[in-house]
């Protein structure tokens, strides 16, 4: 076990270690092969999510409700890339410790951009089922200043409720051991590790995994089952597919972030994963969604796709004149 530089507080009871060590992948030949992998999909959505942010911002003609949740999910994926991969590959390139305060700031951070997209794509659930349901209605009840309120309300309970649940870590006593067997100091490896009560974090980390992951897959579900039903009613098929079309990303996005979480969660009740098991399935299923959703909005958005052609066009027309003088 790694020796503890402990710093003990309120009246020697709590024992907070200087570090922690991050245990990461252990024993894997070629492993860094995926730390390459990991390198690229981090570029890819960095650059992928810088994109879609520049082009909602710049282009009024996006400046609508539906791309100010685009807009959110673009800067949720961006977050959590940074406060991710990039600590990961310090891991692998760098050292495997981490400072205590950084542990919890990084958890914090983690956690909340995550939060963030899970509750992101079901504002743009609703979105469809409103503008599928209620065509007539929905610049009534959908409009800039709802979805920017929404949003904004959005982003405080989850900054609140995440930052409340990271710094109640700090009253736990980690004395048995400072090894985090994850690839982050994530929540529940992190609360494994105390040896004082922890029942208070336990409820606050159900109750975040139940606001900001069950439910929203819940109001995903219905929403769609909603969608479904209306789209039953239309006559012609030509119709369906043209309403179904515009769910197409939406439903992309919700698979490329729910699913593997899913499938992880399932699979680990039927059998037990070894640590790079888990390691690799869980740091896949997190870095993975924000690299393939700028992909999916670019790929399948036609406005986007025009108005980046257009900026290309604009500025690779100044480039020849110059060139042919």
């Amino acid at each position: 076990m790694i020796s503890l530089n402990a710093t003990f507080v309120q009246n020697m009871s709590i024992v907070h270690p200087e570090y922690f060590f991050i245990s990461g992948l252990s024993g894997i030949p070629y492993s860094s092969y995926y730390y390459i992998f990991l390198f690229f999909s981090y570029f890819i959505a960095v650059i992928g999510n810088s994109v879609v942010l520049l082009v909602i911002a710049l282009e009024r003609s996006l400046h609508s409700p539906k791309y100010i949740g685009v807009f959110n999910l673009a800067l949720a994926d961006m977050g959590e890339a940074n406060a991710l991969i990039p600590n990961m590959m310090n891991i692998f390139f760098h050292s495997q410790y981490i400072s205590y305060n950084a542990c919890f700031s990084s958890m914090f951070f983690v956690n909340l951009f995550i939060t963030l997209q899970s509750v992101t794509l079901a504002v743009l659930a609703i979105d469809r089922y409103i503008a599928i349901c209620f065509p007539l209605r929905y610049h009534v009840i959908v409009n800039n200043t709802a979805m920017s309120l929404v949003f904004i309300i959005l982003w405080a309970f989850a900054t609140s409720l995440v930052g409340l649940s990271s710094s109640l870590m700090t009253r736990l006593s980690f004395c048995k051991t400072n090894v985090v067997e994850n690839y982050y100091c994530d929540y529940a490896p992190v609360l494994e590790m105390a040896c004082n009560d922890n029942s208070i974090n336990t409820f606050m980390g159900n109750l975040v995994l139940a606001l900001f992951f069950v439910v929203p897959m819940f109001i995903i579900f219905l929403s769609y089952m909603g969608i479904l039903l209306a789209l039953s009613k239309i006559t012609t098929w030509e119709k369906r597919l043209k309403a179904l079309k515009t769910c197409v990303s939406h439903l992309l996005l919700v698979i490329s972030f729910f699913f593997p979480i899913i499938c992880i969660f399932i699979a680990s009740l039927i059998t037990s994963f070894s640590q790079n098991a888990r390691v690799i399935t869980s740091s896949l299923s997190l870095s993975l969604p924000p690299m393939l959703n700028p992909i999916i909005y670019v790929l399948n958005t036609a406005e986007i796709r025009v108005i980046i052609r257009k900026l290309l066009k604009n500025r690779t027309v100044p480039i020849r004149k110059i060139i042919s003088k």
